[in-house]
């Protein structure tokens, strides 16, 4: 009898203990007042913070992951753990100065870190979790689109009209990838005006990026441009209102050559310098006097003869490409700064002058100010609406043309920018 009261008196101890086990397990999550009322609790990126302290504060220059955490009394083990665990989520070495961060830690005197959060950017976050067990994820905030419409006119720039009227730089760039090819964006008149329709990109309503841009009409010397976005069959491009692509085709190489003697790369043996620097050029090895056209329609800006280039021709094409063409014989008749050369135009003949051992011709290709692999940019579609798309394009065109012309056409110094809608 007193064996079956003492495991009775057990099982009662053992249930009580369970019960307050699970009721403090429970308090991490859900709070309660004084009248045993459930409360919502505080949540910072996802996590319950109500029992905690917060600590929040910005990467120092040279400050790593353990040199903070070890002030939150988390142990070195604990901190190579977390770095492991960090692979192929966020390299640890990438926290950048003046980054933010936040500690979730106990309030006790050691402030004993549970969690640490770093923002690499405004559009995500990474969680380190410390206490329980290890682990370390990343999340996405979720990112809103507004529509938004733009009218300005050119006075000055169209960086700064743009940027008077509370838009961001990042809708220049947009712009000039997709007038490229017919505007001018350093030779802008006074008279000239932009309207745009675009997607502004926001994170807690803070404005991260621009998306897409739906339509836009620049008026330029006299002349309207229309660009709309249109996706057909899986291939999205601008076209005008007729329907034609607002980009032009580029040639791929400028020249008949016989082989590649030499590719772009950060670095190369030079043969005749007889040491490692970068090549930012392709080579084609060609016979003295081959033809050399221009890749694409486009302004000379260099024609001349230079100590290490020999005779070389530079073309500015649009606002985003330029090309080079290096070592040549000689330079074809007219062709000097200022004239304007047509694609495939023959604008010298290959040869080895300058800094070069044999006849070929060196390519230089520049993508929006930067030398690139002439080989490896990919240069965009240049063909027109398919005619299955024609009906469907004529009616995104009509109602973006008639949405574009409502909007107010402002009068100058007075760029207005306005909302259309939150999605």
């Amino acid at each position: 009898m007193d064996q079956i009261k003492f495991s009775l008196i057990v099982l009662v101890i053992a249930s009580l203990t369970g019960c307050n086990q699970q009721k403090e397990k429970k308090q991490e999550f859900v709070l309660q007042d004084t009248l045993g009322v459930e409360v919502t609790p505080t949540l910072l990126y996802g996590l319950p913070v109500d029992s905690f302290n917060v600590q929040s504060g910005k990467v120092k220059w040279n400050q790593s992951l353990s040199d903070i955490l070890l002030d939150y009394n988390t142990p070195h083990t604990t901190i190579y753990d977390l770095a492991n665990k960090s692979n192929g989520v966020f390299d640890v070495r990438k926290l950048k100065a003046g980054y933010p961060y936040t500690i979730i830690h106990e309030k006790d005197s050691l402030k004993t870190a549970r969690h640490f959060i770093f923002e690499p950017d405004p559009t995500q976050y990474v969680v380190f979790q410390i206490a329980d067990s290890t682990s370390v994820y990343r999340v996405e905030k979720p990112i809103t689109t507004r529509e938004k419409e733009i009218s300005v006119q050119i006075t000055s720039s169209v960086y700064q009209v743009l940027e008077e009227a509370g838009a961001s730089t990042l809708l220049v760039h947009k712009l000039v990838d997709i007038f490229a090819w017919q505007v001018s964006f350093q030779h802008i008149d006074r008279n000239d005006h932009l309207k745009v329709i675009y997607e502004e990109e926001l994170v807690d309503d803070e404005v991260v990026g621009i998306g897409r841009i739906k339509a836009a009409h620049f008026f330029h010397r006299g002349k309207s441009y229309y660009g709309i976005y249109y996706n057909q069959g899986g291939k999205s491009d601008y076209f005008d209102e007729k329907g034609l692509s607002l980009r032009k085709t580029m040639l791929k190489a400028p020249l008949d050559y016989k082989r590649i003697s030499s590719r772009y790369t950060p670095r190369r043996f030079h043969p005749v310098l007889k040491r490692y620097k970068a090549h930012l050029g392709t080579d084609f090895a060609a016979p003295t006097g081959t033809p050399i056209r221009s890749v694409g329609d486009g302004l000379v800006l260099e024609a001349r003869y230079g100590k290490y280039n020999g005779y070389y021709v530079k073309i500015k094409h649009n606002s985003n490409y330029t090309t080079q063409y290096l070592h040549m014989s000689k330079i074809a008749k007219g062709i000097r700064p200022g004239v304007r050369v047509k694609q495939g135009q023959n604008i010298g003949k290959v040869g080895s002058t300058g800094l070069a051992r044999g006849a070929h011709l060196c390519f230089r290709f520049w993508k929006n100010g930067i030398q690139v692999d002439a080989l490896k940019v990919d240069l965009p579609s240049t063909e027109p609406i398919y005619e299955k798309e024609l009906p469907n394009f004529l009616y995104t065109k009509n109602l973006m043309m008639h949405q574009l012309d409502n909007i107010e056409q402002p009068r100058i110094s007075a760029p207005v920018l306005a909302e259309i809608s939150t999605n």
